[in-house]
């Protein structure tokens, strides 16, 4: 039998309540119960969480953690309710700014399946270390229900709160690749609760490995905006990630027309290049491959202040660098997937969301699909 190792079967990206968030605002909880869900990209015989208050400005109680199976809606499967327990304890306070891994238990999840995280927060907890767009809802009820089998008029909130990542015992050697970018990764545009990402899509196409996704709706490449800029969480969202042998990048939208609400000049060219250049040789030093998609198209985007027209050139520009360059070990041309034939600085129309700069699901599974899965694990 091969020996297990502890490898990441689900990720997610957070950010600190502070940022000035454009698309949804972070909360704080007292006395209530927080259950939602975790889509595994990859499964095992055992799995343990980890939870972070990493933007938090105080120590974060925590009287309860359960994990179950979800069945749909705030519902879970009863029989598969376990407490988590942190060394030994099921009470567990977190630091500011830190993080902690939950003991193993045995729970025998398989890739694809949807956990239920429920977390009883005693509080006042402050502003949440959060997901702003995970494509997923949460579900918020008053006092410790954590085991219940249902949270009976519970709030929904289109949100993720401190959790991290799903650690699972999986065959040594499983390939895992991380999904490391923005909101074309972490699914904002699609429809929420159906796991209808780009990432999801890409998942069910391998037939060994999986993808781990660390989108980030709003997140920029070069600076920061919604999160920690690409080029500082690389090493801690990507390369850090347990068992990743390969990394997928998706950037550029956001470094080119979001600082214009701000009145911040757009990326350039040349910065973009070497933006990716410095992730490109970071994974390789590592020990990892790295696989770059193109910048889509945004033409039609429908939010005021941001920089469309003037942009366009350097998109294209970048595009033309990445369909040409060696840097990376290979390039997915997500632009041409999704891109309007007649229009081709437009989402055709089948595939936008609504907004002009976002895909819907079908076009995260055209997306999906413009991956080269061959090359994906070497």
């Amino acid at each position: 039998m091969s020996p297990n190792a502890w490898i990441a079967g689900f990720r997610s990206g957070v950010i600190s309540p502070d940022e000035e968030i454009k698309l949804a605002e972070s909360r704080g909880f007292t006395d209530q119960t927080v259950r939602q869900a975790l889509h595994l990209a990859g499964g095992g015989a055992q799995l343990r969480l980890r939870l972070t208050n990493r933007y938090g400005k105080t120590p974060l109680v925590i009287d309860a953690a359960r994990v179950a199976i979800r069945k749909t809606g705030s519902e879970i499967v009863a029989e598969t309710d376990t407490a988590l327990r942190f060394d030994g304890a099921e009470r567990v306070v977190i630091p500011a700014g830190g993080e902690v891994i939950s003991d193993p238990v045995e729970f025998a999840a398989s890739a694809g399946a949807d956990l239920a995280l429920s977390l009883y927060l005693p509080g006042p907890t402050g502003l949440a270390t959060f997901a702003q767009q995970p494509g997923e809802i949460a579900y918020v009820a008053a006092g410790n229900v954590a085991s219940d089998a249902v949270l009976s008029a519970a709030e929904e909130v289109t949100a993720r709160f401190y959790v991290v990542g799903v650690d699972v015992l999986a065959p040594e050697g499983t390939p895992v690749a991380v999904a490391f970018g923005d909101s074309w990764f972490e699914g904002f545009g699609t429809t929420v609760g159906t796991n209808s990402r780009s990432v999801d899509f890409l998942d069910a196409r391998l037939d060994r490995g999986w993808v781990v996704n660390q989108g980030i709706t709003g997140n920029r490449l070069l600076v920061p905006e919604i999160g920690e800029p690409g080029l500082e969480r690389f090493d801690r969202d990507a390369l850090a990630v347990p068992g990743a042998t390969s990394v997928l990048v998706n950037f550029g939208i956001n470094d080119l027309i979001l600082g214009g609400m701000a009145g911040q000049p757009p990326a350039t060219a040349e910065e973009l290049i070497a933006g990716y250049t410095a992730l490109a040789h970071r994974a390789h030093e590592a020990g990892l491959t790295i696989h770059a998609a193109t910048i889509g198209p945004y033409a039609g985007c429908i939010y005021e202040g941001v920089t469309v027209a003037e942009t366009l050139p350097t998109r294209r520009r970048v595009n033309e660098w990445l369909r040409g360059t060696d840097v990376f070990d290979s390039v997915f041309d997500v632009a041409r997937a999704v891109e309007d034939p007649e229009r081709p600085d437009f989402i055709r129309p089948e595939f936008d969301s609504g907004d002009g700069m976002h895909l819907n699901d079908a076009g995260a599974r055209a997306m999906a699909e413009s991956v080269d899965v061959s090359v994906l694990f070497g």
